[in-house]
């Protein structure tokens, strides 16, 4: 079933959450695609204090192996996607 399983054993109520990037996962931003979170898999950056949402586990462990690196390209290409967006 959809929803269930360890983890997604608690997920925030629609709007609850606010992350960067508009809650869309950094790996899938880094590899230049919007891919929304529900931000119940989430990391808080010991330097800025800024919440990231992931949409898998997997997406995560990736991410934390250089966060520092995923998040620069991320940045990268949230603006260009928001620029082609707007």
């Amino acid at each position: 079933n959809a929803g269930e399983g360890i983890w997604k054993a608690v997920v925030p109520r629609p709007g609850t959450m606010k992350g960067e990037f508009e809650n869309n996962d950094p790996i899938g931003l880094y590899a230049g695609v919007k891919i929304k979170a529900d931000c119940s898999l989430n990391w808080v950056n010991p330097d800025d204090h800024k919440l990231y949402c992931f949409s898998s586990a997997t997406s995560l462990v990736f991410f934390l192996d250089a966060p520092a690196s995923y998040l620069e390209k991320a940045r990268m290409r949230w603006r260009k996607l928001q620029s082609v967006a707007g």
